[in-house]
């Protein structure tokens, strides 16, 4: 993606769950707003798709006004302030849940929230290999309905019987994928070799913490 720096994951993960947490609790609209665009900025600075950023906007957007909707005809006081507060938040967090997303892999989110918190070997290691098999069931959708159509039944999206033959497929794999990690040498509870890992980088956590002090001026702000 990008040869530019980037904050390390499990230590922007941290300080988006502070951030997250003082604006759930705060009235005012300017630090929602003060965190999107500092999420954009920290996205463009890494070279992100423009294409990526607008399209995780567009998702979100149906939500967006629902939760105005919602707020518009049935809050109480300031309708417009309390609506476009709420949109405002919820925009917040999809922009700061887009700058951690889509700036490092799952597989790189994961492996480093496992070294630096010390999380369940078997907890990070299985939800890597969940992700893993995310193409294969995929392909097995698209498999299960062409067998259908070629029997001349069609499966839709929504259509429980293709899910229940996922299912069962899912069941046969997770005893494979439990195969294979033994095979490997993965037994739960078992002490495992780790990469060292170095000391947190103090660049990374002035800036996130300067962040962080602004943010809460803007809150305070009279």
């Amino acid at each position: 993606m990008t040869q530019r720096s980037q904050f390390e994951p499990a230590l922007f993960l941290g300080f988006i769950v502070i951030f997250s947490l003082e604006i759930a609790f705060t009235l005012k609209i300017n630090p929602n707003l003060f965190l999107i665009g500092i999420s954009l900025i920290y996205m463009l600075w890494l070279r992100v798709s423009p294409h990526k950023i607008l399209w995780a906007l567009i998702i979100v957007t149906p939500l967006a006004f629902g939760t105005w909707c919602s707020f518009w005809f049935f809050s109480q006081g300031d309708r417009l302030f309390n609506a476009t507060l709420y949109v405002a938040r919820l925009f917040a967090y999809v922009s700061m849940g887009s700058a951690l997303t889509l700036t490092t892999t799952p597989k790189d989110l994961l492996q480093n929230v496992h070294q630096r918190f010390h999380l369940s070997n078997t907890f990070i290691y299985g939800l890597i290999a969940a992700l893993n098999l995310l193409s294969q069931v995929q392909n097995q959708l698209k498999t299960i309905q062409y067998a259908a159509a070629l029997r001349g039944i069609k499966y839709h999206l929504w259509s429980p019987q293709l899910y229940f033959k996922v299912l069962v497929n899912a069941g046969r794999w997770s005893e494979h994928l439990a195969d294979a990690m033994h095979a490997h040498g993965f037994t739960e509870g078992a002490p495992r070799t780790e990469d060292p890992t170095g000391a947190w980088s103090m660049l990374q956590i002035i800036l996130l913490s300067t962040i962080l002090i602004l943010l809460n001026v803007i809150i305070f702000w009279p």
